[in-house]
């Protein structure tokens, strides 16, 4: 049984537990785009989802998922402040529980002072110049403490709720073409790029997965060419939403190996000359929106 299809019934069961909670996003035709590319390109508006990333559908289908008891002891996680924020409002849809979360010192200020709003239910502790480095003392913290630890990208159910972004685009769109993903630890491409292949494996579409990473940190992208996950140099990047390296046994590492047909890696130039994307009267940008689908034009 190929991983993907273990995705694909995940992803089935999340739709119907965030479905009270989380937005279904436009998937947006961008004309300009199109008529750049000579295709039709569509964007998945998930800045316009709660907390204005797609985080929110991995960790409110973590949360809700937690017995009664788990959620009184507590959760920790760790992020750059996507997840967290997610964490934080999703954890406000339970009567229950409260959360810590390990932020890093580099983290950005707006998306800390959002998080703060939360208090008293949800505690932040600032550690260390990384994501990394928070991440590795928010796993400490929670074993110690026999809270549950909620990672970013490397568990079932997280994974399992961005993949209902997949769901959704071929739901609006059943004869794209190819997807382009952004990557950090892998849990947005797993999931979608897991229900997509699930799903031509089912006998629909087969759609072809383009994992997308900043240059400058691209743990994932290394790995996948070294069959293996291996270290490197993490640099600044203006993607902070998918800094950060992969954990050792990371469950997302197999799942891109079967379903990313392809990497792209985007430098610092690049991703800071990108034109904005205006959307009604929001910008999409950087990792916010999180993917782009293509289709031939008619």
């Amino acid at each position: 049984r190929c991983l993907a299809m273990d995705v694909h019934a995940a992803v089935q069961l999340a739709r119907s537990r965030i479905a009270p909670h989380a937005k279904r996003t436009r998937l947006f035709h961008s004309t300009k785009l199109s008529a750049k590319l000579g295709c039709n390109v569509f964007l998945k508006c998930e800045h316009e989802q709660v907390t204005n990333s797609f985080k929110f559908r991995g960790a409110l289908n973590r949360i809700r998922a937690l017995a009664i008891d788990e959620l009184s002891r507590g959760v920790v996680t760790a992020s750059t402040g996507n997840h967290a924020l997610a964490v934080s409002e999703a954890l406000a849809t339970c009567a229950s529980g409260r959360a810590i979360i390990f932020l890093p010192s580099t983290a950005n200020q707006g998306k800390v002072a959002k998080i703060e709003a939360y208090a008293p239910r949800v505690e932040i502790r600032q550690v260390g110049q990384t994501c990394d480095e928070a991440e590795a003392a928010g796993k400490r913290f929670a074993a110690e403490n026999r809270m549950e630890w909620i990672s970013p990208y490397n568990d079932r159910l997280v994974l399992a709720g961005q993949g209902t972004i997949g769901a959704e685009i071929l739901e609006d769109a059943p004869d794209i073409d190819t997807v382009f993903i952004a990557v950090g630890g892998g849990g947005l491409v797993s999931g979608i790029g897991g229900y997509l292949r699930g799903a031509a494996e089912q006998g629909e579409k087969r759609v072809r997965v383009v994992g997308c990473q900043p240059a400058n940190d691209a743990a994932m992208h290394a790995s996948v060419k070294c069959g293996r996950i291996v270290e490197i140099e993490s640099l600044p990047t203006l993607s902070d939403g998918t800094a950060g390296g992969i954990e050792p046994g990371s469950i997302t590492f197999p799942i891109v190996q079967e379903v990313v047909d392809e990497f792209v890696l985007v430098s610092e130039d690049e991703i800071a000359g990108g034109r904005p994307i205006h959307t009604t009267a929001r910008v999409a940008r950087g990792s916010t929106t999180s993917a782009m689908a293509l289709r031939p034009s008619p």
